[in-house]
């Protein structure tokens, strides 16, 4: 596994941007990093961002943020 792989990332619609925006939480608390057109456009440019930090952040010697967020599901209740 690479060390890329154990940070959460997803993509969502945003109306307000009218695209797809790529998050990880854990490397950019700020907000999305990435816009597309598609769902698969965007998680492409994603990982490649996300790797591409990581990756520059192992050979500069820099600290990692730990992988802290996972994915969680809303419980839906039906009275």
């Amino acid at each position: 596994m690479k060390t890329s792989d154990c940070y959460l990332m997803y993509v969502r619609w945003s109306d307000e941007d009218a695209a797809y925006v790529g998050y990880c939480p854990d490397l950019f608390p700020a907000g999305g990093v990435c816009h597309a057109t598609s769902k698969i456009e965007a998680y492409s440019r994603l990982t490649e961002i996300v790797e591409d930090l990581v990756t520059t952040a192992e050979q500069q010697g820099m600290a990692l943020p730990p992988c802290l967020t996972r994915p969680m599901r809303e419980v839906e209740l039906s009275l």
